[in-house]
Formats: C-alpha cells, sequence, structure tokens
C-alpha cells in the first residue's frame, strides 16, 4: 500500500488583487516554495504550512486601489503569526517586495520572541517572531 502524503497542518489563504507580488512576498519572507501555480492561485508551502495565494474575481479587484507604498490594513479581524528564522530576512523580502516591516526597536520581546508586525504588498498585517537569542526560556 502506497503511504499518503499529508499536507501541511497550518495553512493561510491570502486573497490577493496582484498574486505574483504577494506571492513573492510570501515565498521571499517565509522561505515558502511553490508547489502549484495557476492563473488564479498560487500553493506556496513549508515545513509544516502552507499558503495560498488566490486571487480576487477581476469584478472585485476593479474596486481595489492598492497605495504604494501599501497602506496598513487594521480594520481586519485576523492577524496571523509566523516564526521566522531571521526577522531581517523578513524587513529585505518586503522591502524588496513592496511590503514593510516595522523597525526593530518598536519590537518587543514576549514568551522566548522578538516580535514585530509588518504587511504584505497589499496591506494585510502579518505578525512575524523570531527566537529571542537573549531569552532565558525554553
Amino acid at each position: 500500500m502506497k503511504k499518503k502524503t499529508l499536507s501541511p497542518y497550518q495553512a493561510l489563504c491570502v486573497f490577493a488583487k496582484n498574486v505574483e507580488k504577494v506571492s513573492l512576498f510570501y515565498q521571499q519572507a517565509l522561505g515558502l516554495k511553490v508547489q502549484v501555480s495557476d492563473k488564479t492561485h498560487d500553493l506556496l508551502v513549508g515545513q509544516n504550512y502552507e499558503v495560498v495565494v488566490h486571487a480576487v474575481s477581476k469584478a472585485y479587484a476593479q474596486s481595489i486601489e492598492i497605495d504604494s507604498p501599501p497602506k496598513r490594513r487594521d480594520d481586519v479581524a485576523l492577524k496571523p503569526a509566523f516564526v521566522v528564522d531571521d526577522l531581517e530576512m523578513v524587513r529585505a523580502a518586503a522591502k524588496a517586495n513592496g511590503g514593510f516591516l516595522k523597525p526593530i526597536k518598536q519590537a518587543w520581546r514576549i514568551r522566548g520572541f522578538i516580535v514585530l508586525d509588518g504587511w504584505d504588498p497589499e496591506g494585510n498585517v502579518i505578525q512575524f517572531k523570531q527566537v529571542d537569542p537573549e531569552s532565558t526560556t525554553s
């Protein structure tokens, strides 16, 4: 019997006006690999989770205006959080792809992590957490 391959345990779907740009941001910020890509979505996979960047309908996309730089969308009920190896790698990915990561001086240290908020190229707020090398929490 062939062993069934399971998908990652955690997943996030991000609806985007510009799938390519948003997909590149998540690939670079989180070190994800494209597993499937077509006209409407990219499936990005990491070790324990996946991110689907899915196109909004053309009719709805016409009503969306993305500022440059994008304005942070504070009026949403969810903020995904990702543990990353290096916040500066996230900062570089954000800068290269139209997103943003708050300055390190605005980080807070909690439960063994250094934590910063940022947003993707369309303003979706995301939290990134890096293990705090100075933490005594294990």
